[in-house]
C-alpha cells in the first residue's frame, strides 16, 4: 500500500509543482545576490546570505533558510490536507477502504508517503542550490594555505571543513524533515475532519499562522515553548560551533509529540469515521 500511496504522488503535477516553487525562490534570490555582486551585511537577510557570495557551498543552508519559515510549510499542508480529504472529495476514498488492507494501513501507508514527500522536496532544494551556488559563486577558493582544503565559516565565526559541513548540512535536514512531519500530522488531522481537500490545507495553514503571530506576542510566553513553530529554526544551531543541543533536542522531542498525538488523534476520529463519499 505504501508503494501505491508513492505512486499517486508521483503521478500528481501539483507535487512535481510545489517542489518546483521551493526551487525557484532560492534560484531567483541567488541570481540577484550574482548580478548584484554584493551580499547583505552580516545580520540582515536570511541566514548565511551574507556568506554565499565568497563560498557557494553554503547556499543549501541558505536556500533552507529561505523555504522554511513559509514556503515548505505550504507545500506540506496541501499535500497533508488532500491526504483524506482529497480522497473523499474525488470519491475514491470508498473504493479504498473496500479493500481488506484496512483503515490503519492507509492511514500509515499515507504517512509513509508524506515523509518521503518531504525529504525528497528538501533534498531536491539542497541539491539544485548547491549546484546554482557553486556555479554562481564557486567555493571560496579551491584550497587554503598549505594546499589545505577550503574551509566555511560557522555561524560562531570558526571554520569547518566540508565534510564536517556537509555532515552538519544532514543533520539539519534530518531536524527539518521531523519538524514538517509534526505540522503535516496536524494538517492530516484536520484532513479527517474535512471533505475538501482546499479546507484541511486551510486549515493547517491557519494552524500555522496562529503559531506565527503567537510567537511574536509577549504575553504567549507561557504557550510559546509548546507551539508548533518555536522550534523549526533551530536547525541554525547546527551550524554554530559547538553545536548547541539544547533547542534541537527540545524541537525533536516537541515534534514526536505532534507526530504522536495528531496521527494518534487522525487514527482515531478515521477508524470510526462513515464514509459516505
Amino acid at each position: 500500500m505504501i508503494g501505491v500511496e508513492l505512486r499517486k504522488l508521483a503521478l500528481r503535477p501539483r507535487v512535481w509543482v510545489s517542489v518546483l516553487l521551493l526551487c525557484l525562490l532560492p534560484a531567483i534570490v541567488a541570481v540577484f545576490l550574482a548580478t548584484a555582486d554584493f551580499a547583505p551585511p552580516p545580520g540582515q537577510g536570511g541566514a548565511f546570505l551574507s556568506a554565499v557570495v565568497s563560498d557557494g557551498s553554503l547556499y543549501p543552508a541558505a536556500a533552507l533558510a529561505l523555504v522554511l519559515p513559509l514556503f515548505l510549510p505550504i507545500a506540506v499542508a496541501v499535500v497533508a490536507g488532500d491526504s483524506i480529504a482529497g480522497e473523499a472529495s474525488g470519491g475514491t476514498l470508498r473504493y479504498l477502504l473496500a479493500r481488506p488492507s484496512g483503515r490503519t494501513r492507509l492511514l500509515t501507508a499515507k504517512l509513509v508517503a508524506l515523509a518521503v514527500y518531504v525529504t525528497a522536496a528538501i533534498a531536491i532544494v539542497v541539491l539544485t542550490s548547491l549546484v546554482i551556488g557553486i556555479l554562481l559563486f564557486g567555493t571560496g577558493g579551491e584550497t587554503g594555505a598549505g594546499g589545505q582544503a577550503a574551509q566555511v565559516v560557522t555561524l560562531s565565526g570558526t571554520s569547518l571543513s566540508s565534510s564536517s559541513l556537509a555532515l552538519r548540512l544532514l543533520g539539519a535536514v534530518a531536524y527539518i524533515v521531523l519538524s514538517m512531519l509534526g505540522f503535516a500530522a496536524i494538517t492530516m488531522f484536520l484532513s479527517t475532519l474535512a471533505d475538501s481537500a482546499l479546507g484541511a490545507a486551510l486549515g493547517g495553514l491557519a494552524v500555522l499562522i496562529t503559531s506565527s503571530v503567537l510567537e511574536t506576542l509577549d504575553a504567549a510566553a507561557p504557550v510559546k515553548p509548546y507551539l508548533p513553530t518555536h522550534y523549526w529554526l533551530s536547525w541554525l544551531d547546527f551550524f554554530r560551533d559547538p553545536v548547541l543541543w539544547h533547542n534541537i533536542d527540545r524541537g525533536l522531542l516537541l515534534q514526536a509529540g505532534y507526530i504522536v498525538v495528531f496521527f494518534g488523534a487522525a487514527w482515531a476520529n478515521f477508524a470510526t469515521k462513515d464514509i459516505t463519499s
